[in-house]
């Protein structure tokens, strides 16, 4: 693959005169991510999730020995439903707005968008129209939440938990009325 920039020679490797540059052989610089963000933002969540680790710690909580399958499932189910929820449906696309471009109509009550921007804003914009991404943050806080406060936490998870059991039951009740059943 030939350099993305002038000053870069072929083989991706050492600009004219200057020191390595580790990711030129990534991708052309028009289509190359932005990487020293994503860095920043895996820097500032690995920060925040081990400070709220040592914070737990030293309140003198302990994490539990081991977490319920129980617990696993309302998590993991609500951090299904806040990912959906922050990632594609249109009530929430005022928050995305700044860091998104809407390219049209996703599934039901629910916008595709892609990121805009360079650097922060469109790292940024990356993570809140990926569901996948955004998931590890909730799953994460609510993780974080059922140690610190796990009856509200529950109750959280509980209410989208089931917010996520009704919109599987309206998709069936569509597919059902679509079949004439």
């Amino acid at each position: 693959m030939a350099g993305s920039a002038a000053s870069e020679k072929p083989d991706g490797g050492v600009p004219d005169g200057g020191a390595p540059d580790p990711i030129a052989g990534y991708a052309p610089a028009e289509e190359r991510p932005p990487l020293l963000s994503y860095g920043a933002m895996a820097l500032l969540f690995n920060a925040l999730f081990g400070a709220a680790l040592l914070l737990i710690r030293r309140s003198g909580r302990e994490l539990p020995e081991r977490v319920h399958e129980r617990d696993v499932f309302l998590i993991g189910t609500a951090t299904h439903k806040l990912a959906r929820l922050i990632a594609k449906e249109k009530v929430t696309a005022v928050l995305r707005s700044p860091f998104t471009e809407l390219q049209g109509k996703g599934g039901p009550a629910e916008f595709e968008e892609r990121a805009r921007g360079t650097g922060v804003r469109r790292a940024i914009g990356e993570l809140l129209v990926c569901p996948w991404c955004i998931g590890l943050w909730i799953a994460a806080a609510l993780s974080i939440g059922l140690a610190v406060a796990p009856r509200l936490t529950r109750f959280v998870a509980a209410v989208f938990t089931a917010l996520t059991i009704s919109d599987f039951l309206q998709l069936a009740y569509k597919a059902a009325e679509r079949r004439g059943l």
